[in-house]
């Protein structure tokens, strides 16, 4: 019989902030940059949520990575 395998996991928040005088503007090819670090670390993203402030603009975005601990 084979034994319980069980996988552990770690892992990576990245946060952006928006900039702009109400928020809510993102560099797009940067943060695409910071999504790609772990990406390319090979975590897969998990989660993404976006933090709002007045009249339903960002404050900050907050991605979740996670990958296979080695």
């Amino acid at each position: 019989m084979g034994g319980c395998h069980r996988e552990i996991f770690e892992y990576k928040t990245i946060t952006d902030d928006p900039k702009g005088f109400w928020g809510g503007a993102v560099d797009v090819g940067q943060f695409e940059h910071e999504l790609n670090l772990p990406g390319n670390d090979g975590g897969e993203l998990v989660s993404g949520i976006s933090t709002t402030q007045s009249y339903g603009s960002s404050k900050c975005i907050v991605c979740i990575f996670k990958r296979r601990k080695a």
